[in-house]
């Protein structure tokens, strides 16, 4: 039998309830950044062009749909003006030699939708038009994404907090998510309320990766 290092699961377990947005005081916005308040503390979040022209202005109240990357040196908040923009950017880092600030730019040189549709289309010399995307790495993302966003942005919404917790651990997001999915499968025929739900999904999937 399969065993899990409880330590271990205990502490990616408190990892699970990530942050999914921030609601508060758009206090300033600069090229490539949004700063918000919530409660007491001010958030630096590093946005694309698309979403910062979406969020409300200087002064106003807003929703921000957030992404934190995690590395041993720095975390980093990443925002978002939609969920679909998120999961898109979540995409990306599936790309191999996609990293987030190279997803960010590429949000802000084409808007989710055509981002879609130049993917379903494969039209490649579009996205090549996209502001320092190499043809290369073009290709890379056509290859890797095309038929796959319209499917995944709304499953990958809803378990986006057990994939984070996952890939923080050191598995690839890409094959996190599609195990969580063939998990999720198994787990319909049986009777679990949300809670004990997520935490099954959760470890039965770590198993299933760890084969």
């Amino acid at each position: 039998m399969d065993m899990v290092n409880p330590i271990l699961l205990k502490r990616t377990l408190q990892k699970v309830t990530m942050i999914n947005s921030l609601y508060g005081r758009v206090t300033g916005k600069k090229d490539g950044f949004l700063f918000i308040k919530t409660g007491g503390v001010e958030w630096e979040l590093t946005v694309s062009s698309f979403s910062l022209d979406q969020i409300s202005p200087v002064g106003e109240d807003a929703k921000i749909f957030v992404y934190l990357h995690h590395r041993e040196d720095q975390m980093k908040l990443f925002g978002f003006s939609t969920e679909e923009e998120r999961s898109i950017f979540m995409d990306l880092l599936t790309v191999d030699g996609i990293g987030p600030k190279q997803a960010i730019k590429i949000l802000s040189g084409i808007n989710p939708s055509n981002f879609i549709e130049t993917l379903e289309k494969d039209d490649l010399e579009n996205l090549c038009r996209i502001p320092g995307l190499g043809r290369k790495s073009a290709q890379k993302i056509l290859l890797s994404l095309k038929g796959k966003l319209k499917v995944n942005i709304e499953e990958r919404s809803e378990y986006e907090d057990i994939v984070n917790a996952l890939a923080e651990m050191g598995f690839d997001r890409k094959e996190a998510f599609q195990a969580v999915l063939k998990v999720k499968k198994e787990l319909d025929t049986v009777s679990l309320d949300k809670g004990e739900m997520e935490r099954e999904l959760f470890k039965k999937t770590i198993l299933l990766l760890s084969r």
